[in-house]
């Protein structure tokens, strides 16, 4: 598969094309890559309301345990403490959720970030450097062709893609000098195809 023009202008708008495409979604996988740590760094705090949340309900467990051996009165005594270890319980409940969201996030947003500008890049310069690489390799293989018969199937993919007014400097009728085969106008009409491709002949 043929990559590049073989004329060195159109050559170096491919290769330029090409590396700042490769830069840009270099540049937007960095970027995601680091939301992506900056977002997972927001996890401790949910990781700390979880620890604390924890830790507390333990020390009122501890607490109410303790409270349930004072005779008589120890149900009583131990009541405020059980209440405040589901205090402790709703806390942990709260960071695992926070975490729970923040992974989420962590997942979610970055991929966003990355897919926008990669979808960009599939949409617009995947799609022209594919059709071109298309259109060079058709002309390739007109190189087994006699070369009347190349410049005519030249001549008239030009006829086709060449805009009117260069096809218009060329032949005042360049379709009716195409099924009249003027020999002139048909490789002038060719050789309008090859330039626009950036191609020499086969």
């Amino acid at each position: 598969m043929k990559l590049y023009a073989d004329r060195p202008l159109r050559a170096l708008l491919q290769i330029t094309s090409d590396v700042l495409a490769a830069v840009w979604v270099y540049l937007w996988i960095r970027a995601a890559l680091s939301l992506r740590e900056i977002l997972t760094s927001l996890d401790r705090p949910g990781e700390l309301m979880a620890d604390t949340g924890r830790g507390f309900s333990e020390h009122m467990n501890s607490a109410a345990e303790q409270a349930l051996k004072v005779p008589l009165a120890g149900e009583s005594l131990a009541a405020p403490f059980t209440r405040m270890s589901e205090t402790g319980d709703s806390l942990t409940s709260a960071g695992h959720a926070f975490q729970e969201s923040v992974a989420s996030l962590s997942l979610t947003l970055p991929l966003f970030v990355a897919a926008v500008p990669l979808l960009l890049v599939a949409a617009t310069w995947l799609p022209a450097r594919a059709r071109w690489a298309r259109q060079a390799a058709a002309v390739r293989r007109t190189g087994g062709m006699s070369a009347e018969a190349r410049s005519r199937l030249l001549a008239l993919r030009a006829l086709a893609s060449v805009p009117p007014a260069r096809l218009a400097a060329v032949h005042e009728d360049p379709v009716g000098a195409w099924h009249a085969d003027e020999g002139g106008a048909v490789r002038d009409l060719a050789a309008l195809e090859l330039r626009r491709l950036g191609l020499r002949r086969p």
